[in-house]
């Protein structure tokens, strides 16, 4: 059997630990892309609230793409959560043939309610290492292990995950963080600053994404104490961290969630984007896809040791790298005043010319190919 006799099966169903609707990075990217030529369906994690029968709410975004939203009673036991998760998947799928879909997962937590299910293809796009994370379920770690071996193919999200897991399975394979460069291109161009940035007069050094452990907030506290002339600009929702125990100098400026579409406006305006994660737990396996973005956008970049931005974007020169409030600083200010912007600018535009988020799923979507010609073969064996 040839390569291009096997079928592609025409139905995903993504189990994701994220909201379509929370800030669009790795699953979003992905997904709205399969569903060019696949009908996706991505199970979000459950909503509790009263209601006279528990539900999927299905949420048709485009021909191809569903979201659906699991609706549970609330005050049930961990257990009846799962019993109900069990039965309402169940009835999504009782009318399916099974193979025809694969199963990929975000959250191997999502095992508990669907290992009853025997698709063609199961895939897990390990984009974090969530076990690390603040409020991880404990037994997470454990149906990691489960998963790996229940995977057909495994994806991680950056280098150091890989180096992390790569003995774990005999299929697995690195996609970083990438970029859909040509939105972020438009930053590069003459926009409009949104108003609620626009006011804001002064140097800008900028961020986005969700403010949570991750965030360094003594880093930026001591940073704008410093420079109070400087202004901070963070776009993004405060999760899992209380607003008291985030700093409130008056040139610190929280501006709230933002949509995909409206980043590029909000780059424009800023004068340096900061990567400023804490080193911890929480931070050792990341790949931020808001590197590559950044740069695409033609800013200047200066970050925390995170390990997968040291390399390759620190030591290819392409953003700078400072521990500690004074190298931060020093940092800043040496991308302000350098002089090499246009050299910098054509290097960093050869360092993405291949990376792309069409490229990551071409490339993914052979590997699936390749994984089940190889189910095939044995299978027919």
């Amino acid at each position: 059997m040839k390569l291009k006799e096997t079928m592609f099966p025409p139905n995903i169903l993504c189990f994701s630990h994220l909201r379509w609707d929370f800030v669009f990075q790795r699953p979003q990217h992905l997904m709205s892309r399969f569903a060019k030529d696949s009908n996706v369906f991505m199970i979000e994690e459950p909503l509790y609230e009263a209601c006279d029968d528990e539900h999927f709410s299905v949420d048709q975004r485009t021909e191809n793409l569903t979201i659906i939203t699991p609706y549970l009673r609330p005050h049930q036991s961990a257990e009846e959560n799962i019993t109900s998760m069990r039965r309402l998947l169940t009835e999504f799928l009782k009318t399916q043939d099974i193979s025809e879909w694969i199963f990929w997962y975000y959250t191997p937590m999502a095992l508990k309610f669907s290992d009853n299910h025997s698709p063609v293809l199961t895939v897990f796009d390990c984009m974090d290492e969530l076990s690390a994370f603040d409020f991880a379920p404990p037994e997470l770690l454990e149906m990691e292990k489960v998963l790996l071996k229940t995977a057909d193919i495994v994806f991680t999200g950056g280098h150091s995950l890989h180096e992390a897991k790569k003995d774990q399975h005999n299929n697995i394979h690195v996609f970083p963080s990438s970029i859909d460069k040509a939105h972020f291109l438009q930053a590069r161009n003459t926009l409009t600053e949104p108003a609620d940035q626009a006011s804001i007069k002064g140097l800008k050094l900028g961020f986005f994404g969700v403010i949570d452990e991750r965030f360094d907030r003594d880093l930026i506290r001591e940073i704008a104490n410093q420079r109070p002339q400087w202004q901070f600009i963070l776009l993004g929702p405060v999760v899992k961290v209380s607003w008291d125990s985030l700093p409130n100098n008056t040139n610190i400026h929280y501006l709230g969630q933002k949509s995909y579409q409206e980043l590029p406006a909000y780059l424009y305006g800023w004068d340096v984007a900061m990567i400023p994660f804490a080193i911890n737990n929480s931070t050792r396996f990341i790949s931020p896809t808001k590197t590559p973005e950044y740069l695409a956008a033609g800013k200047r970049v200066v970050s925390t040791p995170i390990r997968d931005v040291v390399q390759p974007y620190g030591i290819n020169g392409h953003v700078s790298i400072a521990t500690g409030p004074e190298e931060f600083i020093l940092a800043v200010e040496q991308n302000l005043y350098a002089n090499n912007y246009t050299e910098w600018l054509i290097s960093v535009d050869l360092f993405l010319k291949d990376k792309s988020w069409d490229n990551t799923y071409a490339a993914m979507k052979q590997k699936m190919y390749w994984t089940l010609f190889e189910i095939e073969k044995l299978l027919a064996s």
